[in-house]
C-alpha cells in the first residue's frame, strides 16, 4: 500500500461503503458514489443512479485504487 495519506483516506472511505453498499449509489453521469438519499449528484448535478450493491462495491474498489481525478465542490472552496 502507498504511503500517500490521501489514498489511505480513500481506502478507508471505500471500506465503509463496501460494508454497507445499500446506503449508497453510483452517479451514472460522473461515476461518483453518493448517499442513497440524494436526489441529484452534488458533483455533476446528474439525476440518474445505479443503486445495485454490486455496482457500488465495484466502483468503491476502483476509486480506492487510484488518486482522485475529479473536481468536487470542496476543491473549489
Amino acid at each position: 500500500m502507498s504511503n500517500d495519506p490521501h489514498l489511505a483516506e480513500r481506502v478507508a472511505k471505500a471500506k465503509k461503503i463496501i460494508a454497507a453498499p445499500a446506503n449508497f449509489k453510483v452517479c451514472e453521469g460522473c461515476d461518483s458514489i453518493v448517499a442513497a438519499r440524494v436526489v441529484t449528484c452534488p458533483n455533476c448535478h446528474g439525476y440518474r443512479f445505479d443503486e445495485s450493491p454490486t455496482r457500488v462495491v465495484d466502483q468503491a474498489t476502483h476509486l480506492a485504487s487510484r488518486p482522485q481525478q475529479s473536481v468536487t465542490a470542496e476543491d473549489l472552496s
